[in-house]
């Protein structure tokens, strides 16, 4: 499988990305053919190496003639459907306009098809996007993973006045995404970059276990004390990296004078509330007392949530929080055809290419309770019936 990283250690606009694909072998002609096809007045991009704190970079410039236009989305995707792009680059860029007008019409109350673009809707940020589009499309890669995500601090001038960073619509977008700690002076994510990075990237953590075969960097217009580069590393999939890396959060508090329904009443709300594991693990407490170690898995989006529930339902005064790496399997839902009807399961790919089928509990579970057989049989039979249908 063929992958690319995102070094975001300084950010992301749309500019850096074009430049970072250039950088990396995708041909400038082609994202130019592109652009012509939308219709835009005199849009031209001009690729030139430069030097950001000593180190080599491409930066894109978007030249074209003035404009005062202001977009809504209905303008933008009629211009992207209009144009001669291929099916996959045009439905990539859309999709990236489409998470724009998501956040904008968040942030300013209203709905998608009334959102009026500003910045996101001149030339420059639509040769960006769909110039991105393009060339993700032909530097034909399966996967994206990108490294946290730094904002800057302080403020910025948009259309709508002065505002803090990150710009409203970049802290939407880049919700449920992770930040870095990275912190200078200056807008370092504007919305066109979060919004490219949000819909390329399923995951983001550390640079993955691979073979590299091209580097891109792409540069940002300003100079400030760090270089202002954007990094793609792209290459192939190494063999020890089979297995998936995310990130989670572990929430963990000691119990010991909290009733054991409530204990179990907030195990229940946990669960609803999407966390991926609540485990209760008897423990002894200081003076002998016997207690339970609650520990919950969740997603960093829902931390938050699932906290506020273990304050409500339990007696705790604290608990601990940390972002741990996770390591999983890939695995994909199946149904298999069985005596007691379809049955659900997961199937799970381990390291040697071979496949793990585990029947799914609650399938399970109904199957024995409609037909009186004990659930023991249910599991054993759904298990031959899909190895069965494996060696088919």
């Amino acid at each position: 499988m063929r992958i690319a990283y995102l070094d975001c250690a300084s950010g992301i606009s749309g500019d850096m990305m074009l430049g970072a694909l250039v950088d990396a072998g995708v041909p400038l002609a082609e994202i130019q053919e592109g652009i012509d096809s939308l219709g835009l007045p005199s849009c031209k991009l001009v690729a030139a190496e430069v030097k950001k704190c000593g180190f080599r970079a491409t930066q894109v410039v978007v030249e074209h003639a003035p404009e005062h236009a202001h977009r809504h989305l209905h303008h933008i995707t009629a211009m992207i459907e209009g144009s001669r792009l291929s099916p996959e680059q045009r439905a990539l860029a859309t999709a990236i306009f489409g998470r724009l007008a998501t956040a904008e019409a968040k942030v300013h109350g209203t709905t998608i098809e009334k959102v009026h673009f500003h910045e996101v809707g001149a030339v420059d940020s639509i040769a960006d996007i769909v110039g991105s589009a393009i060339g993700w499309d032909l530097l034909r890669v399966d996967k994206v993973v990108a490294s946290p995500i730094p904002t800057g601090t302080g403020f910025i001038h948009i259309a709508h006045g002065r505002c803090a960073i990150p710009a409203p619509a970049t802290a939407q977008l880049l919700k449920g995404i992770p930040l870095a700690s990275f912190a200078p002076e200056g807008e370092l994510t504007t919305p066109t970059g979060a919004a490219i990075v949000a819909e390329m990237a399923c995951e983001f953590g550390p640079l993955p276990a691979m073979t590299i075969e091209t580097i891109g960097i792409g540069a940002g217009q300003r100079d400030m004390e760090h270089a202002n580069v954007l990094r793609l590393v792209a290459g192939e999939v190494s063999e020890d990296s089979f297995v998936q890396t995310d990130r989670i959060v572990l929430l963990e508090t000691n119990l010991d004078d909290t009733p054991g329904e409530q204990i179990g009443y907030c195990a229940d709300q946990l669960w609803k509330a999407g966390a991926l594991d609540v485990t209760l693990t008897p423990t002894q407490m200081k003076k002998g007392r016997p207690g339970v170690l609650l520990t919950v898995q969740c997603p960093p989006d829902k931390a938050d949530r699932l906290e506020e529930i273990i304050f409500r339902e339990t007696t705790t005064l604290g608990l601990r929080r940390q972002t741990v790496e996770r390591r999983v399997l890939p695995r994909r839902s199946v149904k298999v055809e069985t005596p007691f009807g379809e049955m659900r399961g997961v199937v799970a790919m381990l390291p040697d290419g071979t496949e793990r089928f585990s029947p799914e509990y609650e399938s399970c579970r109904q199957a024995a309770e409609k037909t009186g057989h004990p659930i023991s049989k249910v599991y054993r039979q759904t298990q031959d019936r899909f190895q069965r249908s494996r060696s088919n």
